[in-house]
């Protein structure tokens, strides 16, 4: 299966695992859950899915490699202790706990959350000295003495032998308390995950071009030659900053992420062609609505290549304003939570009193919060509680400012988070600035800097339907309801922020396109059309 697949029979697994009965008891006995054991060649996005899973379902995550550990490390160290059987007294060996069980409890404490994943890679890498330890702790979750907290599952992955020397098969003892699978390199599944996280738009369309450059794995004369999925993800991720930075994007720096000879060269060839299209097409005032004649009369005249490139950078440019608006939308419903739960606390706090501590909210709103927060709508707070606003701001934030932390360092940090937290940190501190002598800072300022954030919030999402409906009317005007226009609604209808925006606000011509294309049969003929094209040849 792909890694698509993957994901979701993990997040199924973890799903019912978590099940509890009536009574608050997990259904499953920790012995009857099965350790996943996720097989792939390297660099296809194991770990990320991982990460990508503990954040959709709001458990925590903690990864370790299974390469270094010894049995030491694995089991704990051995120590004397005194234990009295009968009437005498013995000396008996305990072990302290593992490093590994050690870590979950310390990510139990920073982050508060009592259900997690604990997944392991390399497990199959593991010395021969831990191997019958870890025959005991796939079946009963437990090291020595030690067990993994209940409401924690075990997910494990490894290489296969051929793509790692020091890695072992397992015997059947090992697979029947293990639930296989085995991932495939597929570039359709990863190109969904790279149109979502804004993988450079030059990546993605020389590999929509050359499919199988995506993932290649040889052995030569010279050593071993390997493009990945890691290798692309990464690669595009340093373009990004060489770009912003004014750095050349050469054959060099590509060659140290692309380890193959051929494809690294092809790839440089094609980045050079493409930041001239870049150049040529000037994809911002495109969106802007004030594309000049002369490039939709180029649009028109190009070739099928120059074409994909030119979607690719509308998409990416497109994707990346949608992007945008939803998270601060969802950071002005984040911030509008918190304020009304300030707002509670101050009203029940005794006068002079910051009151309880401030509690956890979720990156997601209730619903009629978020009706409230798109409105820029706030409501008052008690009249005669306003003096306690600095030590509730003070307060919220130094909890806000804790959260961020714990999440990041616990890789539980999504994007929504990241920019709900800081914007949320950002009213605080401007709210706390406020604060001058004579000047008394009551909960009517922090309305209207919310109202400014509400009224900033409008704006963004006015500028991005704008482009969105640009967007369309230019490939409606260049290419009509062709391929390139099944390239625009299918890159759309992957983006998962780009569907978050339109079934939000709308885009009329979205869903006229969308119900006009036939994507089984066009993108059929259009990934054979694609296929079909060189990029060897120079313009």
């Amino acid at each position: 299966m792909d890694i698509k697949q993957a994901k979701q029979q993990i997040k199924n697994a973890m799903v019912a695992y978590f099940s509890k009965d009536e009574f608050g008891g997990y259904r499953l006995p920790t012995e009857r859950q099965r350790p996943v054991f996720l097989l792939g060649a390297p660099g296809i996005g194991k770990t990320a899915i991982m990460e990508q899973i503990a954040q959709e379902l709001g458990v925590g995550l903690v990864s370790y490699s299974m390469t270094h550990h010894t049995r030491q490390s694995a089991l704990g160290l051995p120590f004397i202790a005194k234990k009295t059987y009968g009437n005498a007294e013995y000396d008996v060996s305990e072990y302290t706990m593992s490093e590994i069980i050690a870590a979950v409890y310390d990510a139990m404490e920073a982050t508060g959350r009592r259900e997690g994943i604990l997944f392991l890679d390399e497990i199959n890498c593991v010395s021969e000295t831990l191997t019958p330890a870890m025959l005991q702790f796939l079946q009963y979750k437990t090291f020595g003495r030690h067990r993994v907290p209940d409401g924690w599952i075990v997910v494990t992955a490894g290489n296969p032998p051929e793509y790692n020397r020091v890695a072992r098969d397992f015997d059947i003892a090992t697979w029947d308390r293990l639930k296989r699978i085995e991932v495939e390199p597929d570039f359709p599944a990863w190109r969904d995950f790279a149109v979502e996280t804004g993988v450079h738009p030059a990546v993605l369309t020389y590999l929509d071009i050359e499919r199988d450059h995506f993932y290649r794995v040889e052995t030569t004369v010279d050593g071993p030659s390997f493009v990945t999925a890691r290798g692309w993800d990464d690669l595009s991720a340093m373009m990004k900053l060489y770009e912003e930075q004014g750095l050349v994007v050469d054959e060099l720096l590509i060659g140290q992420y692309v380890q193959n000879a051929e494809i690294a060269k092809r790839f440089s060839v094609y980045y050079d062609l493409f930041t001239k299209y870049r150049a040529d097409y000037q994809v911002d005032r495109l969106l802007e609505g004030k594309a000049d004649p002369a490039v939709v009369e180029r649009a028109r005249a190009a070739g099928f290549d120059e074409r994909v490139s030119l979607m690719g950078l509308v998409s990416d440019a497109l994707g990346g304003r949608l992007r945008e608006a939803v998270l601060e939308e969802r950071a002005v419903e984040f911030a509008h939570e918190t304020l009304v739960r300030m707002r509670d606390e101050i009203a029940a706090a005794p006068a002079g009193g910051a009151g309880a501590a401030a509690g956890g909210v979720g990156v997601d709103a209730a619903a009629d919060v978020a009706t409230d927060a798109a409105s820029g709508v706030l409501p008052d707070a008690a009249p005669d509680a306003t003096d306690g606003v600095l030590p509730f701001l003070r307060q919220e934030a130094s909890t806000l400012q804790a959260r961020l932390d714990a999440e990041r360092k616990a890789g539980l940090l999504s994007d929504e988070g990241y920019v709900a937290y800081e914007r949320t940190l950002a009213l605080a501190d401007r709210a706390l600035r406020l604060e001058a002598p004579g000047r008394t800072v009551e909960f009517d300022d922090v309305k209207a800097l919310f109202a400014e954030m509400a009224d900033d919030l409008d704006a963004r999402i006015e500028h991005a339907s704008a482009a969105l409906d640009n967007a369309f009317r230019f490939v409606e005007e260049a290419f009509g309801s062709g391929q390139e226009m099944l390239l625009l609604v299918t890159d759309l209808s992957a983006s998962r922020y780009g569907m978050a925006f339109i079934n939000d606000h709308g885009c009329e011509r979205y869903f006229a396109h969308n119900d006009a294309l036939l994507f089984h049969e066009r993108g059929t003929d259009l990934a054979e059309r694609i296929n079909r094209l060189d990029l060897s040849a120079e313009e």
